[in-house]
């Protein structure tokens, strides 16, 4: 449990640095990635004969994952300049569509990778991966809202009073 407090305060004194995300993407990317693979190596145990069959199906996950985002967000901004011209029942209809197909996409890959985690991991590993993804999340969104609440309240000090 010491280690894992030790990650964790790792990740967020690495995280503190990245409030310019935009000006720094690339490396906040990585920071961030190689923060949430020792988080995950840590959650779920792996030995090193597990971690070296287990991480590149994972990253093939999240590369499928990333790319499934990465499609709705360009169907998003390709939706916003088609609105204007088009009738609003069948934008709608056009948007429900596909925000279906995207949620069918996105359990049929976690459906395929449910198998492929457990093909490369004890069962009760492999179960805990999509866990400790979203428990990952939880931590980072946590983190990220503090450190707003903290530059909003240093700002408010900031500002000369009248």
């Amino acid at each position: 449990m010491k280690q894992f407090s030790k990650i964790l305060m790792l990740a967020i004194v690495m995280l503190t640095g990245i409030t310019n995300v935009f000006a720094q993407e690339d490396d906040a990317g990585k920071k961030l990635k190689s923060i949430q693979v020792a988080f995950m190596a840590r959650n779920l145990k792996l030995t090193p004969e597990e971690a070296d069959r287990f991480w590149p199906v994972y990253n093939n996950y999240r590369n499928e994952m990333d790319q499934l985002v990465a499609d709705k967000e360009r169907d998003k901004s390709i939706d916003v300049k088609s609105t204007h011209s088009a009738d609003a029942d069948a934008v709608a209809r056009n948007n429900m569509d596909k925000d279906l197909s995207y949620d069918k996409r996105f359990l049929d890959i976690k459906t395929k990778y449910t198998a492929e985690f457990q093909r490369v991991l004890p069962a009760s590993k492999a179960s805990a991966v999509f866990n400790s993804e979203k428990e990952f999340r939880r931590i980072m969104i946590k983190h990220l809202q503090n450190s707003q609440k903290i530059n909003r309240m240093n700002n408010q000090q900031l500002r000369p009073r009248h």
